[in-house]
């Protein structure tokens, strides 16, 4: 099959200013990705199928996965997510885009008691080898964690890639063609510096705006070249589904 002469389209969906795609959308469009960016939060509605995409990226927000009535949208966010999983489309959710995946698909999100804010060193789990995103992980990779939800039950049949902290659930795949993390690997220090800026959550955790920025500028080379590899592994993933040439699970 020849390819097309368009580039691979990844639909994603951006819940708030303050969350855009950052750092991780600039590796997959380095990676020759197109990105279509909607934006619920201003009106934008978002798609009821994703036949017109090679991809689906769910980025994070201040939502929790359930929080229907303040954010209308979700429903609508939660059965695309169903829909990608079901269609084999390459799909990545990053935090709140993950728990929402986690609790379309099964499993289940709950609100932990303090927030979890800061660089951590995570746990690479022995599925992680294997897999065709996360692999080539090794060792106690460092990411950026900013949440009060955590997915304390994955979906049935999912594979736990990532582990560490006392939220143990950080990444994982679902099938053949759907990722999650709680971590984020789009993080900058200036997304961050937003995040932080009148953030109840950021208090609840007794973390310090000028520490958390610190951490992760302090990081910042080591987890991009922990994390843009997988970004571009998962590029791949998109390539081949344009192509026509990705199995579906």
């Amino acid at each position: 099959m020849v390819e097309s002469a368009e580039p691979p389209r990844v639909l994603v969906v951006e819940h708030e200013a303050e969350c855009p795609p950052g750092v991780w959308g600039g590796w997959l469009t380095g990676a020759g990705l197109r990105l279509d960016v909607v934006r619920p939060y201003s009106g934008d509605p978002v798609p009821e199928a994703v036949d017109a995409y090679d991809g689906l990226l769910v980025l994070g927000g201040s939502p929790g996965p359930l929080d229907d009535e303040r954010y209308p949208w979700l429903p609508a966010t939660r059965a695309l997510l169903r829909t990608a999983f079901e269609h084999g489309t390459p799909t990545f959710g990053i935090c709140l885009g993950a728990e929402l995946m986690t609790v379309e698909l099964g499993g289940r999100v709950e609100r932990r008691r303090t927030p979890q804010i800061g660089v951590f060193e995570l746990e690479v789990l022995p599925a992680a080898a294997g897999d065709a995103v996360f692999g080539g992980l090794a060792g106690s990779p460092p990411a950026m964690l900013w949440h009060l939800e955590e997915m304390s039950v994955l979906p049935p049949g999912a594979v736990p890639l990532v582990s560490g902290t006392t939220s143990p659930h950080q990444a994982f795949r679902l099938g053949a063609n759907a990722w999650g993390t709680q971590f984020h690997p789009e993080a900058t220090p200036r997304i961050v510096t937003d995040w932080a800026r009148e953030s109840a959550v950021l208090r609840r955790a007794g973390a310090g705006a000028d520490e958390v920025v610190g951490q992760l500028a302090a990081a910042r080379a080591d987890t991009e070249r922990t994390w843009r590899p997988v970004a571009r592994r998962w590029a791949s993933r998109v390539r081949l589904r344009h192509a026509g040439r990705l199995l579906p699970s």
